[in-house]
């Protein structure tokens, strides 16, 4: 069907909502309710928000990747927790992320139920609230977590010297704390924003919904969460770029200075540790954000006249929710690539032989990269 058609149902929709509850889905989980354009009648709240395909394609693609990511990111937890060699500061935060990225997998049960079931939410108000929180805790921590981790890159290439004094595995593990209540006062509003309703005069145990609350919608709360998001990510991305600028910039002109057998074996474990966590960074931002757009064209979509918005909203959140859950499966497929230390220690952690020419390169230097390694010959 063509765009107008759909628009014309929207614009159907648009009017009968306005004398209606709404039935907004938080923009945690990407879902907007699905209209069957074809042989759409009258605006209804449907058990199931997409079509069966659409769904079925999702769950074995969420599926999938839920196996990837519990594996990786709990292997990359017990190498960290179980190696005392790799238990260096860059490893510190990425054990952080890879703890975030486990919650937010444990979440993932209840995403895809309200897929195939978004009504009724029989679960009760407290586990609606709980696994939105935690979801929205993860999404905070993980982006602060690449910061903090950049920053700790940016002094140990650019103040070598200064950052043996002043990053040690104690102030880390205590920024990372930080860092973690910074992210779960931050989603202390979802308590308000996110609740079981359900529509006048029916069935509660037929309407319930885990959704964003009319008060949050009318309030104004609901735009205050989503800039707050914003901010959340976009001042990181912003602070992000501006240290790896810093950090390329640095390298290179050590670079040229040292041309050749010259170069030092800790430059060029800081060069593979920068590539391998700037492309941590960019997968990050990949991921992200659709997820962002998808959340400001969701809090627009609830403005008059704006059914193009709407309609735009929902085909994003289709890219937005697998990509949601990619973001938290990816890094550890990401430094199975690029790092050789990491495999090495992955096959210490199921006691498997690893075959190879080189050795892992160890470093009592509490700020030096985690997963990096130097041509040194057996």
């Amino acid at each position: 069907m063509d765009l107008d058609k759909q628009l014309q149902s929207l614009k159907r929709l648009d009017k009968t909502m306005s004398n209606e509850s709404a039935s907004p889905v938080d923009p945690q989980n990407f879902t907007l309710e699905y209209v069957d354009y074809n042989n759409y009648s009258t605006p209804s709240y449907p058990f199931q928000l997409y079509p069966g395909p659409v769904v079925t394609g999702i769950t074995i693609t969420c599926i999938f990747l839920f196996i990837i990511g519990i594996v990786g990111n709990l292997m990359t937890v017990l190498v960290v927790y179980k190696f005392k060699d790799m238990r260096t500061t860059t490893n510190l935060y990425l054990s952080s992320m890879a703890f975030s990225d486990l919650l937010i997998f444990f979440c993932m049960p209840l995403d895809l139920f309200r897929l195939w079931q978004y009504r009724p939410w029989n679960f009760g108000d407290l586990l609606c609230k709980l696994f939105q929180f935690i979801s929205e805790s993860c999404t905070y921590a993980t982006i602060l977590n690449i910061t903090a981790l950049s920053v700790e890159r940016y002094f140990a290439i650019c103040f070598p010297l200064k950052a043996k004094v002043v990053i040690t595995k104690g102030r880390v593990k205590l920024i990372i704390l930080g860092l973690w209540v910074v992210s779960f006062v931050s989603a202390g509003p979802i308590f308000v924003l996110i609740g079981v309703e359900h529509e006048n005069g029916t069935n509660p145990l037929d309407t319930n919904e885990c959704r964003i609350t009319e008060f949050a919608i009318r309030s104004g709360l609901l735009t205050i969460m989503v800039w707050t998001s914003s901010i959340f990510f976009f001042l990181p991305v912003f602070c992000l770029t501006v240290l790896y600028s810093l950090i390329g910039r640095k390298l290179w002109k050590r670079k040229t200075e040292t041309i050749g057998p010259n170069t030092s074996g800790r430059d060029k474990n800081n060069r593979q540790t920068v590539k391998m966590l700037a492309v941590v960074v960019f997968a990050f931002i990949l991921c992200w954000l659709p997820f962002h757009v998808g959340r400001y064209l969701f809090t627009k979509s609830f403005e008059a006249g704006s059914l193009e918005i709407t309609l735009m909203s929902q085909y994003c959140n289709f890219v937005s929710f697998v990509l949601f859950y990619l973001s938290a499966a990816i890094n550890p497929i990401l430094y199975n690539i690029m790092s050789k230390k990491y495999r090495v220690a992955a096959c210490r952690l199921f006691k498997l032989r690893h075959i190879t020419r080189k050795t892992a390169y160890h470093t009592k230097d509490e700020s030096s990269p985690g997963w990096t390694e130097t041509s040194v010959s057996t």
